[in-house]
């Protein structure tokens, strides 16, 4: 890849900067061993992205609702009824997500080439309680809450557009999910890369499986910031 035409680095957040799959398993464990509910991590990880998707892909709601949606639906597809506690505390342990040991270095590096953005599908009040974990000031910041859709969605990526406001071939999106980021982005004409980090469930992680080529493949940001600049 020929990184010197590109002026912009659009990234997602949760998955590729932020370690959400810790995030995940901390938040839904005590809930499943409260309920006595033994699942793997590779089939937790399935059915997260599985249910996910169809709590964005409705009418558009918060993303902490969507969340709380997810905790229900462990419940019903594993049979359980997870008290309103429950339900709030993979939201509210959001907060608590850490980045990728590679993460900040890496965007520091980057910044000092590129124009830095996220797009991201999360509120923005959520996404203020990782901004300042990502060591850098974005010049873009892009969430399903202000597009009113979720990846993958063309809205979100069309807000960015107008945003960024960027010729397509100067612009490049960086994502763990080839159902979120990889395929929009590509019908968009932006060339992607697929940071497909290491997984119980590899090569999807927690997101639902899909059809895409990213013009790159790396297993990590440092990987990506060694080859970038």
């Amino acid at each position: 890849m020929n990184f010197s035409r590109f002026e912009i680095l659009s990234f997602d957040c949760y998955g590729t900067l932020i370690d959400w799959e810790a995030g995940i398993f901390a938040a839904l464990r005590p809930i499943l061993a409260a309920h006595q509910k033994p699942v793997s991590d590779s089939a937790l990880l399935a059915l997260y992205g599985e249910l996910e998707a169809e709590a964005e892909a409705g009418n558009f709601r918060a993303y902490r609702e969507v969340l709380q949606s997810v905790v229900r639906g462990f419940g019903e597809r594993l049979g359980f009824t997870p008290t309103p506690a429950e339900a709030r505390s993979l939201p509210e342990s959001l907060a608590n997500w850490q980045p990728f040991a590679d993460t900040v270095e890496s965007l520091r590096t980057l910044k000092g080439r590129y124009r830095l953005a996220i797009i991201s599908n999360v509120d923005d009040d959520l996404f203020a309680t990782t901004a300042a974990k990502l060591g850098v000031e974005f010049d873009h910041v892009i969430t399903a809450q202000q597009a009113g859709a979720y990846k993958p969605a063309l809205a979100i990526f069309n807000l960015a557009k107008q945003r960024i406001n960027v010729a397509a071939e100067r612009w490049l999106h960086v994502g763990q999910s080839v159902y979120h980021d990889v395929v929009p982005a590509k019908s968009l004409g932006l060339s992607t890369v697929w940071v497909n980090r290491p997984s119980p469930r590899a090569g999807l992680g927690a997101v639902k499986a899909a059809l895409g080529v990213p013009d790159l493949e790396v297993s990590s940001m440092k990987e990506l910031a060694e080859m970038a600049t």
